[in-house]
């Protein structure tokens, strides 16, 4: 282990065992070593939130394979519950997907009966998608499951914990605003 790892790391002690817990990230960042500008505690943070991030996604993927959605779709759902758009359109450009991709999206989730198409009354050559009772409530509680996995997760913390995690974690996500 490095000297500078050493020095400027700090490891997380258990209270119930008074004993030192290393993650993963721990047995990585320790193997590094001759760095040029490499800042562990930079390094600790960037892995332990990208791996997180993976681990989180991960389970939510697994929750909507439960209730019978993909990610994607879970993703079209939400767009249209939170108002955000209701043209396959401004929900190609809202995802980010080539309209081909937003195309095979309604058709899955139209045929499931999570959505229906129904005509821009403004324009008539538009079409507006629509939520269904059904996919409401498929959005709703397969949101409402994986936000349980979370609040396991983030049980590890306490309530003042989590606030303080959430208020440095706004703190970056505001420097990446800038």
């Amino acid at each position: 282990m490095s000297n500078h790892f050493r020095s400027s790391y700090t490891e997380v002690v258990n209270p119930a065992t008074n004993a030192l817990e290393r993650d993963k990230v721990d047995h990585f960042l320790e193997r590094l070593d001759g760095i040029p500008n490499l800042d562990y505690e930079v390094e600790g943070i960037v892995d332990r939130i990208n791996s997180l991030r993976n681990r989180f996604r991960h389970a939510l993927e697994e929750t909507l394979k439960e209730h019978g959605l993909t990610w994607g779709e879970w993703k079209v759902l939400g767009s249209l519950i939170l108002g955000e758009c209701d043209s396959p359109g401004e929900l190609s450009s809202q995802l980010e997907l080539s309209s081909g991709a937003m195309t095979n999206r309604l058709d899955r989730l139209e045929e499931a009966g999570l959505i229906r198409r129904v005509r821009d009354l403004e324009d008539r050559r538009g079409v507006k998608i629509e939520l269904t009772e059904a996919g409401d409530r498929a959005w709703r509680d397969s949101t409402g499951a994986g936000a349980r996995k979370e609040a396991l997760v983030a049980s590890a913390l306490t309530k003042r914990e989590q606030q303080q995690l959430n208020a440095l974690l706004r703190k970056l996500m505001l420097q990446f605003e800038r």
